[in-house]
């Protein structure tokens, strides 16, 4: 679920900057991460609305502009697409394509058919129970083609098939 702060639409965009006292015009921070986020041309009038009221794919976009106005080098999207229609889930997916060229983006998902449509590299991570612990393993790295075509890995071909997750 997307998480926009209980602040207005430019708050939540010039929040990052104001916190971290950058030396930048506000409104053209603003303005540049919304259009940058795909969002723009839908809250430019009402940039001092409540994140909150926006739809939750206009949600997420306003998440992704707040984190492109502090000029991040890396971008971690958890499950950016999960509660989401399928217009939204394109529009997000889109938006991740332009933006990776740019940025590194790392999206954590168990959305198998998200990954494979955009993601250049996959990992698939595991949980063994150690005693009464819950271990997580890096089981594969690799291409994503290589990953969801033929992974060298049993456990990552059985995720991948759906035999177990």
């Amino acid at each position: 679920k997307p998480n926009p702060f209980p602040k207005s639409i430019y708050d939540n965009v010039a929040y990052g900057p104001r916190v971290l006292g950058m030396k930048v015009d506000l409104d053209e921070v603003v303005e540049t991460s919304l259009k940058r986020a795909a969002l723009w041309d839908e809250v430019k009038d009402k940039l001092k609305e409540n994140g909150q009221s926006l739809s939750g794919g206009q949600q997420q976009r306003l998440c992704i502009a707040r984190a492109l106005a502090v000029q991040p080098d890396v971008i971690l999207m958890d499950e950016p697409c999960s509660a989401l229609d399928p217009i939204s889930t394109r529009r997000i997916e889109e938006l991740m394509k332009e933006l990776e060229e740019e940025y590194t983006i790392i999206i954590v998902t168990h959305n198998m058919q998200q990954a494979s449509r955009v993601s250049d590299m996959t990992a698939f991570f595991s949980v063994e129970l150690v005693g009464s612990n819950r271990v997580g393993e890096l089981i594969e790295f690799d291409r994503t083609e290589v990953i969801f075509n033929s992974p060298t890995k049993q456990a990552t071909r059985d995720y991948v098939e759906g035999r177990f997750g």
